[in-house]
């Protein structure tokens, strides 16, 4: 007993030491720095360029219930003074879509805050920000705002929802694009990004900083544990239930998680994870 609850310790704050080396690309670095409503305010007034912006709520890893479908969980979902709500989206991994998938986003974001009765026009304004690693519509631009008109005319279309691609990978000069290179490096000596770079700072080197991150180690170690027990991985049972674990695995290896750590957190063997990351390379 005593040896397994070193063991789960160990794996926690090896876990919160990796998630520190982690940028702002990661998911789940950048949930955990954007929970803080300063950092994600800056980051919402940078791409909006609008500095009359004032987050008053941040949730990260945010998850919306789908009884009948999918479960959408987003990254960082925020509101303002006004009422506007925010969804913030990392997205490294190419997936397909990206437009659907931006599209499910904000349904769901509709259906979460419509109450029943309510009127179609008490819907909030929604924004998607959704941020890539590389240029998703190969045009050479840090920002794509998606802007909708009327055919054969220049009427705007406003249905209150507005989506806006940006990326890591085109440095156009703009101060977004020096915001997104930030994103890559996640420096935390470097302070040129206001609240966003004091909040790395204090996640990569203060105690307290130290002490959140282990949080999040920890209740990522618990849900890997939870998954297994439902998903019988201990046992191996069925093996159409591993997809969780491996889907998982892969993930945290795409963020830079070591090997070993990815194993205790989804309470596998080494040797499977290994067998898993080379599968997903190659």
């Amino acid at each position: 007993m005593e040896q397994e609850q070193k063991n789960r310790m160990d794996a926690i704050r090896q876990g919160a030491e990796n998630m520190r080396k982690l940028n702002l690309l990661s998911d789940t670095f950048a949930s955990v720095a954007l929970q803080d409503a300063g950092a994600c305010q800056y980051v919402v007034r940078k791409i909006l360029g609008r500095d009359d912006i004032r987050i008053i709520d941040v949730k990260s890893q945010y998850r919306l219930l789908n009884l009948a479908a999918k479960d959408a969980i987003l990254d960082a979902f925020a509101q303002d003074s006004t009422g506007r709500l925010v969804n913030i989206e990392i997205q490294r991994r190419d997936t397909k879509d990206h437009a659907r998938r931006t599209r499910y986003y904000g349904s769901m974001i509709d259906k979460s805050v419509l109450d029943k009765g309510a009127e179609h026009n008490e819907l909030p304004d929604v924004y998607i920000i959704y941020i890539s690693e590389t240029d998703l519509w190969h045009a050479g631009k840090t920002m794509y705002p998606v802007n909708k008109t009327l055919e054969q005319s220049a009427i705007p279309y406003d249905d209150g929802k507005y989506v806006i691609f940006v990326n890591a990978a085109v440095d156009d000069g703009s101060e977004v694009a020096k915001m997104m290179q930030y994103f890559k490096k996640a420096d935390p000596d470097d302070m040129s990004q206001g609240e966003l770079s004091e909040r790395v700072h204090y996640l990569k080197t203060e105690k307290g900083g130290y002490k959140e991150m282990c949080e999040v180690a920890e209740k990522i170690y618990e849900q890997g544990i939870e998954q297994g027990i439902e998903q019988g991985i201990e046992q191996g049972i069925v093996q159409g239930k591993m997809e969780n674990a491996k889907e998982m695995a892969i993930s945290m290896h795409r963020d830079g998680m070591a090997e070993e750590l990815i194993a205790k957190y989804a309470n596998v063997s080494l040797d499977l994870v290994k067998s898993w990351i080379a599968l997903s390379l190659a």
